[in-house]
């Protein structure tokens, strides 16, 4: 049974103690009662129960009680069934609770050990952000007042919004621009006041979106002016395969995810250390690659 079929089949709060139970024992080797306790506010007994349900009913051959240590570890035979056991799938989890490491008291992850570049605050307030929110939701449209490097004047824009982007440095909103007459991104730091939702629900939602519904690969190759040398480090960087690293993306999302490997694709580096990666299908994916 996959990992998702798990997650579905079990009350979501038992769930998150298992994903918490596997990424404990999985990463750090040893999984106690505590581990439960601090992170979910629950007695011992509670913490007990759920380690020893996990065992019963899911898992009978993924942990074993070391007395000499006083702890469950994995055991050989350790297979996951609520957590993705990758590398990536662990750090990407470091990351996203980095903040919040001070306050979970006894959790043996590897926070003391890991340090997290934050990117500046972008400065999206909240009364801009809830009414996006809903209007996502709803399908409802919105007024507007919005700035742009295009347009530096405030200017009043009616739009459709759809769907909340994080490009790795700024969130931005998908929407449907009356003005424009075609889906656009909106930075969402250049909302100026407080959007005004309208009670009317859009004929422009994100079905008829054709960029975002539609399908592209963005390959990169190591730039060929390295040495063989130089490309063979560059290929086990990104796990490429066949010196090509294939990232699947919308039409929408192809310039953001170029930008994210901090490839240029109209200048060519004098230094091609610089820059280490280049487009290996920049024809096709010129027509989409407009930074704004």
């Amino acid at each position: 049974m996959k990992r998702a079929q798990h997650m579905q089949q079990t009350r979501w709060d038992l769930a998150l103690r298992y994903q918490l139970i596997e990424t404990v024992v999985w990463w750090e080797g040893r999984l106690t009662t505590n581990h439960l306790m601090q992170s979910f506010g629950i007695s011992r007994q509670q913490a007990s129960k759920d380690i020893n349900t996990y065992i019963t009913d899911y898992a009978s051959e993924n942990l074993v009680y070391d007395k000499q240590i006083k702890g469950y570890v994995p055991t050989e035979a350790f297979k996951p069934l609520f957590i993705d056991d990758s590398a990536s799938a662990y750090l990407d989890l470091l990351n996203q609770n980095n903040a919040r490491a001070p306050h979970i008291e006894g959790l043996a992850l590897a926070y003391g050990h890991t340090e997290v570049l934050k990117v500046p605050d972008r400065s999206v307030q909240p009364e801009v952000l809830r009414p996006l929110l809903k209007a996502c939701r709803e399908k409802r449209r919105l007024d507007i007042d919005y700035v742009s490097f295009n347009s530096p004047e405030l200017e009043g824009r009616t739009i459709a919004p759809h769907t909340l982007v994080y490009t790795g440095m700024r969130w931005h909103v998908r929407a449907y621009c009356e003005k424009n007459r075609k889906y656009r991104d909106f930075v969402l730091s250049r909302f100026r006041g407080v959007p005004l939702l309208r009670d009317e629900v859009t004929e422009n939602g994100m079905e008829h979106d054709t960029e975002w519904n539609s399908q592209i690969d963005v390959i990169f190759k190591p730039d060929e002016r390295l040495t063989p040398a130089q490309r063979a480090i560059i290929e086990v960087d990104y796990g490429m395969l066949e010196g090509r690293l294939v990232v699947p993306s919308s039409l929408a999302l192809a310039k953001y995810v170029v930008r994210r490997f901090h490839v240029s694709p109209s200048v060519h580096d004098a230094r091609p250390e610089a820059q280490q990666l280049v487009l290996a299908n920049l024809a096709e994916l010129k027509p989409w690659l407009s930074l704004d």
